[in-house]
This record gives structure tokens, sequence and C-alpha cells, in this order.
């Protein structure tokens, strides 16, 4: 969510190594995902297209209106309009164009753009760790092995999902820090189910007894409950580690002395979850959260460290959204724009 991080106004959440990234680099006040919730705004990332006009309006396996008695809208006076479950192989992804151009690509985490046949792989990635249909990490251990994930083999008992995936995408840029390379690490955290690190989780239970709210946690919105505090043990600890594996890829960039030389970008694919699903944060002074089209469904933090371009300690508040990450890409690639494919973009 937008305030999630120290950078963007947590108190509660502790996020050192993003933090420190953000002084090396632009901070974008005002970026947005493409849609609310999770696969549109991916698409939109991979394609440089509104999730509307890919049809990929909801995340991939939600209701669809003619099973709309199993989503949670079916009594409300409009139901979701019917949607493509994948995104369309037609599309020329940021991928694949770079892959034509010379680079290596990697993709780690969460992908949640269809089923098989519509996998990294497919879509221009040469090396795919863990990306499959499924949008959160739901096999036999969660968030840690064993993973129940058929592209993403186990790891050594206690292994934490967000490490491993710093770990593989850390592995391949060593194995390509001479060659230009497109590493797209996205991470599956933080996510449902909310299951932290039990360190990380003793921890901020300790901290969260500390936290002065003058005020109710929750109030009512429609028909949900609104978190009007951040002071959620489980989901601070995953925020940590989140952070830590970023910390991990941002370090391993500056072992290989290819930091001046790699563009790095943050962000998240929708607002902080603060309405439903144990309405683990809040993204005040931002209205709501995951799922709603208010601000706080679609605003999100957004970093980038373009060395010998951007400025440090910069400031940016011109708006921008996740479907502009195509054609900036190329631009900084030198690889001629597409405009037919990233039309809104």
């Amino acid at each position: 969510g937008w305030t999630d991080l120290g950078c963007y106004g947590s108190s509660f959440y502790e996020t050192p190594n993003i933090d420190s990234f953000s002084k090396k680099a632009v901070k974008f006040t005002d970026a947005y995902a493409a849609c609310p919730v999770c696969s549109p705004t991916r698409a939109s990332i991979m394609t440089g297209k509104h999730p509307a006009r890919l049809n990929t309006t909801d995340w991939f396996g939600a209701p669809q209106p003619y099973n709309v008695e199993k989503h949670w809208t079916r009594n409300k006076p409009l139901i979701p309009a019917e949607y493509i479950e994948h995104m369309p192989l037609e599309e020329i992804t940021i991928a694949e164009v770079l892959k034509e151009n010379g680079y290596s690509t990697f993709f780690a985490g969460k992908w949640h753009l269809g089923k098989e046949g519509f996998y990294p792989e497919d879509q221009g990635f040469d090396i795919n760790k863990g990306g499959w249909e499924r949008g959160g990490p739901y096999g036999p251990g969660k968030y840690f092995t064993p993973y129940g994930n058929p592209k993403l083999e186990d790891g050594p008992e206690g292994e934490h999902l967000p490490d491993r995936l710093a770990q593989e995408t850390i592995d391949f840029i060593s194995m390509q820090k001479d060659n230009p390379f497109f590493a797209y690490l996205s991470f599956y955290s933080v996510h449902t189910p909310l299951i932290g690190r039990p360190d990380l989780v003793e921890k901020y239970q300790v901290k969260s007894e500390s936290v002065d709210f003058d005020g109710e946690d929750f109030i009512p919105i429609n028909n949900n409950q609104w978190r009007q505090v951040q002071n959620h043990a489980v989901y601070a600890a995953m925020v940590e580690a989140m952070d830590e594996a970023v910390g991990r890829v941002l370090n391993a960039l500056d072992s290989l002395n290819i930091s001046d030389n790699t563009v790095v970008f943050f962000m998240s694919d929708n607002g902080g979850l603060s309405t439903s699903e144990g309405h683990p944060t809040t993204n005040l002074p931002l209205k709501a959260g995951k799922g709603w089209l208010y601000e706080g469904g679609i605003r999100e933090p957004m970093i980038i460290r373009w060395p010998g371009v951007s400025e440090p300690n910069n400031l940016c508040n011109y708006p921008v959204t996740s479907t502009d990450f195509y054609p900036t890409l190329l631009e900084m690639a030198d690889i001629p724009l597409r405009p037919d494919q990233h039309i809104d973009g």
C-alpha cells in the first residue's frame, strides 16, 4: 500500500533497505496501478495497455457474471463484467521485445496471468522461477517450503519464500552481469494468507503494544470494516521480510559492480488490503484499499533509480501509471518504441 513503507510515511513497518534505496532514486507521489486488483495491473505492465482494452478487468480466477452467485457482489446493483482469464498471447510483451533485442529475461515470483500455456516462459521470459496461475502461495507450507509450486522446487527445511525468490534473482543476475538482462522479481508478499516469519512476528507483537492510537481501530465502510491504524504484527513481519529480500538484491548489484549500469524499479500492483481478508493495513490518508477505486486502492509507492539520469532524493509529483513502464523501458534501453502495442503508456 501507499503508506506501507517508512519512506512513504509508515511509523510501524520497518523498511530500511527500501528507504535507503529511495534516497538514491526518484520517489513518485502520484503513481497508480491500472486496476485495484492484481492480475489486470500485471497485464498492464507487461503490455502497456489498459485492462479494459485487453478485457482483463478482474483478478484471474474471480467469478464471472454467469456464476456470480459465488461472488461477494451478487447482491449489488452492478456485477463484474465478463473478462478474459489470461493475458493474450497475441500481445507483444515488454519481455518479448527486450529478448528480441539481446536481453536475457528472467521472472521470479507471482505471475497470475493465466493457466498453463500462458506462463512467463510463454510470454517472453527465458527463465521462470515460481510463476504460474495461482495468485498466492497456497501450497502445503504457504510462505515456507514445501511450496507446492510446479515452477519452484522446494528448498531446505525452514526456507522462506521471499528469501528464496531474492536468491534466485541474485543467481540469475550473477550469471548475466556482463550482458544485458531483464530481471522481473515479483514477490508473493505482501498478500494473503497472512503468515510471517516467527521472529519478525514476535518483534512486531511487542512493538504493536506501544502503538499510541487515539481512535477506533476500525470504522464501517459500506458493509465492510476499514482499518484505521497500522499495528498488525503479521503483516508488518511480511513487509519487513520483503524489504530484507529487496536489500539482498540491491546489495548483490553493488557486489557485482553493476549498480551504476542497472535501472531498478520498485512498485506494487494494488493498494494495501484495508477492508477485507483480515484488514491487515491502512492506506490513510487515502481512502479504502485493495479492490476499491478510491485512492487507497490504486495509488502505489513507486521508486526508480536510473544511474546517470535520475537525481538522488528526487521527488516526482507527476501522475504516472503502470502502463507507462513499457515505453519507458524501451526508451531506457534505446529500443524503438512500439506505439501500436503500448498504446496506453
